[in-house]
């Protein structure tokens, strides 16, 4: 056992859900005393920063329950079950925007919140965009507004509060970057 590793003695399942599921673990800590975890486990997730022709940001509009609020995200979704992350990256793309792309690459995955979720989100980069006529549409839940902004319009909207979700942020100053390293 590293210096660090705290070992799970128990694990009693709390909730089990559509998207999530909660448990709380007795853990062994590496003074050797115990503590409870409280734990969220998710499937994984994918995003994908979708960018025009026209170098615009290919947005999704949609209000999010757990905040209260509609907020401008990058198009993303949680992982099927023994589904890979490009084929969801894809899926997503396509159901909720109606685009297929050309070419998608993975830039880089990060977990949303270790200190209580093993959340992993998988980040594409999507270009040579096309409308597909016959596009996959949205879950029978899910209510989006398209949008495309520009990156001046994108980091516009983080000062304004209506980007303010990580992976969205991420996606601008990554776009950002790529910017500044061309010049």
């Amino acid at each position: 056992m590293s210096l660090l590793e705290e070992k799970t003695l128990t694990t009693e399942k709390i909730f089990s859900g559509k998207v999530i599921n909660l448990q709380v673990d007795e853990v062994k800590l590496p003074n050797g005393k115990t503590a409870k975890r409280e734990i969220i486990k998710h499937p994984g997730a994918v995003a994908i920063i979708a960018v025009t022709d026209e170098n615009k940001i290919v947005m999704v509009e949609q209000f999010r329950k757990a905040l209260e609020k509609t907020i401008i995200e990058i198009p993303a979704g949680k992982l099927e079950k023994g589904e890979e992350p490009l084929a969801c990256a894809k899926r997503e793309l396509e159901e909720e925007t109606g685009y297929d792309c050309e070419s998608i690459e993975r830039l880089n995955s990060f977990y949303t919140s270790p200190g209580f979720a093993d959340e992993i989100v998988h980040v594409y980069l999507a270009k040579g965009l096309t409308k597909k006529e016959n596009a996959a549409g949205l879950d029978e839940d899910e209510f989006v507004n398209l949008m495309e902004l520009t990156l001046d319009q994108a980091q516009l909207a983080i000062k304004e509060e209506r980007i303010c979700d990580a992976k969205t942020v991420f996606a601008v100053q990554y776009l950002q970057l790529q910017e500044v390293l061309k010049n």
